[in-house]
């Protein structure tokens, strides 16, 4: 039986000053700890949602990810900073520590926040709120910024939602905000 490990997210966000969204996973699963980089399974479909959404090629290396990124003013990170975590099982997070998303905010111009999948946003709510409100009635984000809107996770266990299905979804809810 797998046993929990106390583990602390190693790879930074990725944003610049133009970044105007920001998507945000839960933790990185095992293989995305072992390519060092966001959503490093090959099973997942986030890199070919982005590129499809995008009309771009998917990209391959983590240089590649990152410029297709901020060509298109994402930021991404994960909700949380440090865990307990059984594998790769977000049902198993406990004892969590929250990402610093205020941080961000202040670095970047966010004006949307979207969760892959219904988890992350649950974490969001639970523990990156609270913070966010703080700082917005300290003028520090905008209102928009305290909240987050739900896309369909792009984990292959989300077998409901094919490639197509996810391309349209996440095009309908991100691109009005990239225009």
């Amino acid at each position: 039986m797998a046993e929990y490990q106390s583990l602390t997210h190693e790879f930074d966000p990725v944003y610049d000053s133009n970044s105007r969204i920001l998507i945000l996973g839960t933790f990185p699963s095992v293989k995305s700890r072992e390519y060092h980089f966001y959503y490093g399974h090959p099973q997942n479909r986030f890199w070919k949602v982005l590129a499809a959404i995008t009309n771009e090629p998917i990209p391959g290396s983590i240089p590649e990810k990152k410029q297709l990124l901020l060509r298109h003013r994402i930021a991404l990170w994960d909700v949380i900073k440090s865990c307990e975590i059984i594998g790769s099982s977000d049902s198993s997070i406990r004892n969590v520590v929250p990402a610093d998303i205020p941080w961000l905010l202040q670095q970047a111009p966010i004006s949307a926040i979207f969760g892959n999948g219904a988890k992350a946003c649950e974490l969001f709510r639970k523990y990156a709120q609270p913070l966010l409100e703080e700082s917005f009635q300290k003028g520090k984000c905008t209102k928009e910024a305290c909240a987050i809107q739900k896309l369909p996770s792009t984990s292959p266990a989300n077998a409901a939602w094919n490639l197509e299905r996810l391309v349209g979804c996440w095009g309908t809810e991100i691109l009005p905000f990239l225009q």
